[in-house]
Parts: C-alpha cells; structure tokens; sequence
C-alpha cells in the first residue's frame, strides 16, 4: 500500500506518521496492498472552497473523501496495476481548533480524521444511527489498536 501526502497547508504535521496511520488502517481493513492512497492537507480557504463545490456547504469542514475506483472485491489474480483508492483531504486549522475543544493535541485529531475519511473513502458512512455506531466503533477500534502498537 503506497500513501502519498501532500501538504499544502502552513501547518507543522507529522506526514511520516500520518502515512504509517493510513498504511495500517487499510492494512486492517484488508485493502489490496497495490492500491494507493492521496492524503492532502489544506489550508481553511481551500477546504471551505472545496466543502462549497462538493458538499454544498459554506465554510471550512475537518474531513472530506472522494473515492476514485468502484468498490469491489479485487483477488490477487485479478490485480496487476495499482489502484488508486481515492483522496482524504483534511484541514489542520479545523481539526486544530476541534483538538482543543475535545482535550487532546492536533496530532490525534488529524489520525481520527483520517481514520475517519478512509472509511469513507472504503464505503462507510454516518447518516443512520446504525450506520453511525458501526463507523464510529470501527474508527475507536481501529484508533485503539493503532495507539497500542505504538506503544509496543
């Protein structure tokens, strides 16, 4: 699994530790290892043009995803090129402001939201609560379990 990050925003982020977060969290979620991920970080007027255009929404949001290829089952025989998975942007300004407001430091909130933007980009989403609850407790696991192999 290849993950690409691109920051274009002026905020001191720890790529290599968001790559690591995007490698292992795919990894988890059983992703072919050919397909490439994009992560980019935007800075507040960027993403509040982009949560217009895509989302229709004024302002800066935190997370946004835009899958690039069908979603399906792919086995190894079938796969010979790599497959682009699709693009997580994020905003450190926002998910900044977010981490102060929940009690923990940027560098977490940044690892939520791109836990939580590859799953969208994987199909899961937040509109239902049952859909809620399975997303939101897939991420807490999957957060979980990143922080403990960090640990060891």
């Amino acid at each position: 699994m290849t993950v690409a990050i691109n920051n274009e925003a002026e905020f001191e982020v720890d790529e290599r530790d968001l790559a690591k977060l995007a490698q292992f969290v795919m990894g988890e979620m059983e992703v072919h290892p050919l397909t490439e991920l994009s992560v980019m970080l935007v800075d507040e007027p960027a993403m509040s043009a982009l949560h217009e255009q895509f989302m229709g929404e004024p302002g800066p949001t935190d997370v946004l995803a835009f899958p690039m290829d069908d979603l399906r089952p792919v086995s190894d025989e079938e796969i010979d090129e790599i497959e682009l998975l699709g693009d997580v942007v994020l905003c450190p300004g926002v998910a900044e402001t977010q981490a102060r407001n929940a009690g923990h430091d940027t560098a977490s909130e940044l690892r939520l939201l791109c836990t939580h933007g590859i799953l969208h980009l994987l199909g899961y989403d937040h509109h239902e609560p049952d859909e809620e609850r399975e997303m939101f407790g897939l991420q807490a696991r999957l957060l979980g379990s990143w922080a403990e192999g960090v640990r060891s």
